[in-house]
């Protein structure tokens, strides 16, 4: 288990991934999980991976979403995606079952639910902690990132969650909009948060639900100084 795990965590980094971790898919909560009940029950353990936004681009937005934040978030996606097929080769060719989740698929815009959260995943792979602004926060690069996973039965070695969160800080509170963004993480306004990035698709301001301005907010740098 010990050299798969060390193989695997080799392997994602080579090929892209800027972090990476292994969850337990039992001590996530079942409702976070929408796959269909054979692969549920098949798979063990979820490989979450992130790869880092651009801070020049995240720069550039102020009251809206770019358009070279929009392109900027489908390549990044698109780049996940590959890498999550690279692991699932990986470790198919071991003999293992792997099921790349979409790095975004989402089926329930309104509550912002895909078939499988990242970030949650995220949370009990050791990666971070899930912030005031409802995204994984990170120690190493804040909220500025993209996350995907890959479920499987491989006997791999589950990574502890951190014991961390985002204390003082509230720079994703003063820059919301929509203020759907409070105090405490889990009174986070989805329906607020949606009606504001369709706003943004109205306006033909980008061509998808995104927005960016609190990612813009959570750095690296507001997190070491929270």
């Amino acid at each position: 288990m010990e050299n798969l795990s060390a193989e695997l965590l080799y392997f994602a980094r080579e090929n892209g991934a800027g972090l990476i971790g292994v969850a337990d898919m039992a001590k996530i909560a079942q409702q976070r999980i929408l796959v269909s009940k054979g692969v549920r029950e098949l798979m063990n353990y979820a490989v979450v991976m992130a790869i880092r936004l651009s801070e020049a681009i995240l720069s550039e937005i102020m009251n809206s979403p770019t358009k070279t934040y929009y392109h900027h978030y489908r390549t990044v996606n698109f780049a996940l995606d590959q890498l999550a097929l690279k692991i699932t080769r990986f470790l198919q060719s071991k003999g293992y079952f792997a099921y790349p989740v979409p790095a975004s698929q989402v089926v329930d815009w309104e509550n912002q639910q895909a078939i499988f959260s990242h970030r949650h995943a995220a949370v009990q792979a050791g990666l971070g902690w899930i912030g005031r602004n409802n995204l994984l926060v990170t120690p190493r690069y804040g909220a500025q990132l993209r996350l995907v996973s890959v479920l499987t039965n491989a006997p791999l070695e589950a990574s502890q969650p951190l014991d961390e969160d985002c204390r003082t800080c509230r720079a994703c509170l003063d820059v919301c909009p929509a203020q759907a963004i409070a105090d405490d993480p889990e009174m986070f306004d989805h329906h607020r948060c949606y009606a504001q990035i369709n706003w943004f698709i109205k306006q033909r301001i980008v061509g998808q639900h995104i927005c960016g301005i609190c990612v813009k907010a959570c750095g690296a740098e507001q997190v070491q100084n929270r």
